[in-house]
């Protein structure tokens, strides 16, 4: 780990009135300290291994330590990182090794309501305790350290939502070409047209596009098999694409657009896109409004909000999952999720953040969600890409 790196680290501990980050693993099961300390997998990790990261390096006791098993005593080193080692070689060994940082409160990898963060097992957080360690959740950390964009991150981020929302832009055009002409077209046949063009623009992406007619459109993650389903007239379309630039500097953008294989939309998909453009709005607006008051809301807060409207609707059981997630390297990122009801999310909308706004609602013959993404700057919430879908698609 490079010093710039270990510092922004110390930087977030501080931002978070933490002692430190303590990172631990076992068998490789928390990816996320791997990656994080730059520790290669393929490594043995058949013993803990503790890292402590202090909030600072001021004094003896201040400085960054590995605690590691004495038949393990180089599981750390492919991370570069700074610091003096111990080791042990018993239960009791390792309680002494912990003794030092008893009393102080260190961010873990756990969380009661953020399943993806939550790697650290309760046996050895039972351990910790024993030792004397406060432990508290690392969500906050996560955040600050890998979960907010700096400048170039953003421009990255600006960089794909520009591919993205051009790209749909020919996936319709090519939708409407097959409607004209009265020709068969199948789902597979547009991700296809996606995929070429995320090939051709240098963008990269961990799973194809979602590319869902009728029915299919009600399973927010459908997966197309083969060809997928025809395309008829009046169905649902939707569109979800996520991807980024290569590289460590590459940036996520998703968004989700909704269209019907029709000249003109059947009433109730167009009653039902003209409600979830109000939700997926108000919590914009919720956010820009609570930002202009000095009030950084929470991520809970904001999903509270867009389901409030949908419920006023009538939508209630329509809802089946968040209103956004964290967007950075990752398109599930570290940041704060827009979700009150399934992993809560109380961290706050902080500089850096990008994040998705994408209510959805499903019913038995269709479903649609519309997606933009949003980053806070300078205190303002920002859309990224071009002008954001209003109106709902048509042929």
């Amino acid at each position: 780990m490079n010093p710039e790196k270990f510092r922004e680290m110390q930087q977030a501990i501080r931002g978070e009135n933490l002692d430190g980050w303590l990172f631990c693993n076992f068998r490789h099961r928390d990816q996320l300290a791997d990656e994080i300390l730059g520790i290669d997998p393929g490594t043995t990790n058949s013993r803990l291994w503790f890292y402590v990261v202090p909030a600072s390096n001021e004094g003896a006791s201040q400085e960054a330590m590995g605690i590691l098993h004495a038949i393990e005593q180089n599981a750390l080193d492919s991370g570069a990182l700074p610091g003096k080692r111990t080791s042990y070689r018993s239960r009791e060994e390792l309680l002494a090794q912990l003794a030092p940082l008893a009393g102080k409160r260190w961010g873990c990898h756990i969380s009661r309501s953020i399943t993806a963060i939550s790697f650290l097992d309760a046996g050895t957080a039972a351990l910790l305790e024993q030792a004397g360690l406060k432990l508290v959740s690392a969500a906050g950390l996560l955040q600050r350290f890998k979960g907010l964009l700096s400048p170039a991150g953003i421009e990255a981020h600006e960089r794909a939502a520009a591919h993205l929302y051009e790209i749909v832009e020919s996936a319709w055009a090519e939708v409407q070409k097959f409607f004209a002409q009265g020709k068969p077209l199948y789902e597979g046949n547009i991700q296809r047209l996606m995929l070429e063009e995320f090939k051709k623009r240098y963008l990269i992406t961990h799973h194809p596009p979602i590319v869902a007619a009728g029915v299919n459109s009600g399973n927010p993650h459908y997966d197309i098999a083969h060809n997928g389903a025809l395309f008829k007239e009046n169905d649902v379309i939707q569109f979800d694409l996520w991807a980024k630039e290569p590289g460590p500097a590459g940036i996520y953008a998703d968004i989700s657009w909704v269209g019907v294989y029709a000249k003109s939309a059947p009433p109730a998909a167009e009653k039902a896109f003209a409600n979830l453009l109000q939700a997926r709005e108000g919590a914009y607006q919720f956010i820009k409004e609570e930002l202009e008051a000095g009030r950084r809301p929470e991520g809970a807060d904001v999903d509270h909000r867009a389901r409030e409207i949908l419920d006023g609707f009538g939508y209630a059981d329509a809802i089946c999952h968040r209103t956004g997630h964290g967007i950075d390297t990752e398109v599930h990122g570290s940041g704060v999720n827009m979700d009150s009801v399934e992993f809560p999310d109380s961290r706050l909308l902080l500089d850096g953040s990008c994040f998705s706004l994408e209510p959805g609602i499903y019913f038995h013959d269709f479903g649609m969600r519309t997606e933009i993404d949003v980053y806070i700057k300078d205190g303002r919430p920002l859309v990224s890409g071009k002008d954001r879908q209003f109106t709902l698609l048509c042929c």
